[in-house]
């Protein structure tokens, strides 16, 4: 129990890495305040702590308001009486709108930004202070293989997760001080309801699975880390933006991808 006695936020946390990764910290030992812009499946996200034996909390939150960022780290600190882990995973992956810049409509581009981004900054310009009030702590980012090797197509999402990425480097410059680490995570492509939508058939997934060393990746695996970078054994790593893909970074092969 790793994490026992720390509190933690996990946004986007209804379904996929997010649930997966609030699992996990609370089977590690963390109180978790599991946050989602639906609010029926953040408290079922909740349910599944609490029947595991864990303590959770769900509220319903949009992560790209600053206003709703605001109000999950009161209600975390009001909750359990402090704030030590913070899991920026919320984002979105506007298929079939997100593209070519000249052909992205700006309101998309907008809404891209404002959740990927400009959400992770919101949290963190509210989370920061309540977690130097604790004694420090760990932010985790989620950034995305794209911030590394976009595959184009996409320049909303790309944009908006190499931001995330050079964000969490800025962040733990100033962190520093306040005994908070900060770091971003780059994984390739998870089997999840999000990325199926991107798959969109068995060829195309089998193309993508190709193009990882090892296969797709699972929610559960990413969590692992999620829980590493939460816990002290991570105690060097700040500023990182760690490559969690199965090698997809290094190994794809865009023939593979009829895209």
């Amino acid at each position: 129990m790793e994490l026992e006695n720390k509190v933690a936020i996990v946004t986007g946390a209804a379904g996929g890495i997010g649930r997966a990764s609030a699992l996990a910290l609370a089977k590690a030992g963390a109180k978790v305040l599991v946050t989602d812009l639906e609010e029926t499946a953040a408290e079922q996200t909740a349910d599944a702590i609490r029947t595991a034996g864990g303590e959770a909390v769900a509220i319903a939150a949009d992560a790209g308001l600053a206003a709703d960022a605001e109000q999950t780290v009161k209600t975390a600190v009001a909750e359990y009486g402090a704030l030590h882990i913070v899991y920026n995973n919320a984002g979105v992956a506007l298929i079939g709108q997100d593209g070519f810049s000249p052909d992205i409509d700006p309101e998309v581009w907008d809404r891209v930004i404002r959740i990927n981004l400009s959400g992770v900054f919101y949290m963190c310009h509210y989370a920061i202070p309540e977690m130097a009030k604790a004694g420090g702590g760990s932010i985790i980012n989620a950034a995305s293989s794209m911030a590394t090797v976009p595959l184009g197509g996409m320049d909303a999402y790309a944009a908006s997760k190499g931001g995330v990425s050079m964000l969490s480097k800025s962040l733990s410059a100033g962190c520093g001080k306040h005994n908070v680490r900060v770091n971003a995570i780059g994984p390739g492509y998870v089997d999840t309801p999000m990325n199926a939508v991107i798959f969109g058939s068995e060829e195309l997934k089998a193309g993508f699975e190709k193009g990882h060393a090892t296969g797709l990746q699972t929610a559960e695996e990413i969590a692992d880390l999620v829980v590493f970078l939460a816990s002290d054994a991570s105690r060097s790593l700040t500023g990182a933006m760690i490559t969690c893909d199965r090698g997809w970074t290094a190994t794809k092969r865009p023939e593979l991808l009829p895209i």
